[in-house]
C-alpha cells in the first residue's frame, strides 16, 4: 500500500474477508501480512486478528508501510522489548565466517537503526538457514538473558511443519537420542552417553503423493534435531540431501517453524507467534492449510 486508505463497513464481516473483498490485487497471505505488521486499524485502533468481527459503521484503515521499514520478510510482532520476524528459507539467522551481511539479524538490526540509531538487537534463538518461520529477537540484553536462561521453562510450544518422504509412518511418534556433531559438521545420534539429549514428537497431519505432512513439537532445541531424527526414522525431510532425501518437490528444505508460544519474563503474558505456511506447503497439502 502506497498511501493510507479507509473503508466504511456496510455489512457485518470478519476483518480478513472484508479486506479481501475491498483491497484490490492483494492475496490472502499479503492481507494477513498487512495485519501482522500492524498496518490495519479498526476505528483508529490497530487490529491484528484476521477473524476480528466488524460491525456496520466501523471504519477500516490501511496504513502504508513505514519509511525505513523495508524488510525482505514480514514482521510478526513488535513491542518495546521483543521483535519477531518470519525468516524465509535460504537466509542465515546470524553471521558466519563466510557470510556477514545477508542474515536475518543484520536485516532486522538495520531496520531498527533506520528508525532509532540508539536501539540494539540481540539474538534469542536461531533457525537453520534453510528452515523458514518464527524467529525471535530482543531489543535489550537483560530481556535476552532472561529468555535464554529460562528458555525451557518459558517456552510452551515450538511447532514445526515438515513434509517428509514416504507415507508409512505411524500416526504419531517420539524420537529421543543424544546428538553430537562430526568434523564435517554433520549431526548424528550417538550410541553412548556422548552428546546432548534431543526429544522430537510428531503427529501425521496428511499423506499425499508419496509424502507425509507432520506437525512436530520439540522438547529440546538442538542443531538439525528434526532433520536428524526424521532421517534416522527412514523419512527424511523433503529437499534435505544432507540427511538423505532423494527428492525436492518444493525446491527448498520442507521444514517450517510455524509457532512459538512463550511466557513473557517481563510480566508473564503468554505470547503465541505464528508464521503462515509457505507456498510450497500450501501447494502440496492445500486441504491441510485451507482454514489457517
Amino acid at each position: 500500500m502506497k498511501k493510507e486508505t479507509a473503508y466504511l463497513v456496510e455489512a457485518p464481516a470478519s476483518l480478513l474477508d472484508f479486506m479481501l473483498s475491498h483491497v484490490a490485487g492483494q492475496s490472502r497471505n499479503s492481507v494477513k501480512h498487512l495485519l501482522s505488521r500492524g498496518q490495519v486499524l479498526v476505528d483508529n485502533v490497530p487490529q491484528k486478528q484476521f477473524d476480528f468481527s466488524l460491525a456496520v459503521g466501523q471504519t477500516v484503515t490501511i496504513l502504508p508501510q513505514a519509511k525505513g521499514a523495508a524488510l525482505p520478510f514480514p514482521i510478526l510482532y513488535e513491542d518495546d522489548g521483543l521483535l519477531v520476524v518470519h525468516k524465509p528459507t535460504g537466509l542465515l539467522s546470524v553471521a558466519t565466517d563466510t557470510q556477514k551481511a545477508r542474515t536475518a539479524y543484520r536485516f532486522t538490526a538495520d531496520y531498527l537503526r533506520a528508525r532509532d540509531p540508539r536501539v540494539r538487537l540481540f539474538v534469542v534463538h536461531r533457525l537453520d538457514r534453510d528452515t523458514s518461520g518464527v524467529l525471535l529477537f530482543s531489543k535489550s540484553e537483560k530481556l535476552k538473558n532472561a529468555l535464554q536462561e529460562n528458555w525451557n521453562t518459558l517456552v510452551k510450544k515450538r511447532g514445526y511443519w515438515a513434509a517428509v518422504e514416504g507415507e508409512d509412518l505411524p500416526d504419531s511418534g517420539e524420537c529421543r537420542s543424544r546428538l553430537t556433531e562430526n568434523k564435517s559438521h554433520k549431526v548424528y545420534s550417538s550410541k553412548g552417553s556422548i552428546g546432548k539429549e534431543a526429544v522430537t514428537r510428531y503427529t501425521v497431519l496428511a499423506r499425499k503423493g508419496g509424502y507425509s505432512l507432520l506437525d512436530i513439537e520439540l522438547d529440546t532445541g538442538r542443531k538439525n534435531q528434526i532433520r536428524v531424527h526424521l532421517s534416522e526414522l527412514g523419512h527424511p525431510v523433503a529437499g534435505d540431501d544432507k540427511y538423505g532425501a532423494r527428492t525436492d518437490p518444493m525446491r527448498r528444505l520442507a521444514l517450517h517453524a510455524y509457532e512459538l508460544t512463550l511466557s513473557d519474563p517481563r510480566d508473564g503474558t503468554l505470547h503465541t507467534f505464528t508464521a503462515l505456511p509457505p507456498d510450497g506447503f500450501q501447494r502440496m497439502f492445500s486441504h491441510s492449510f485451507s482454514s489457517k
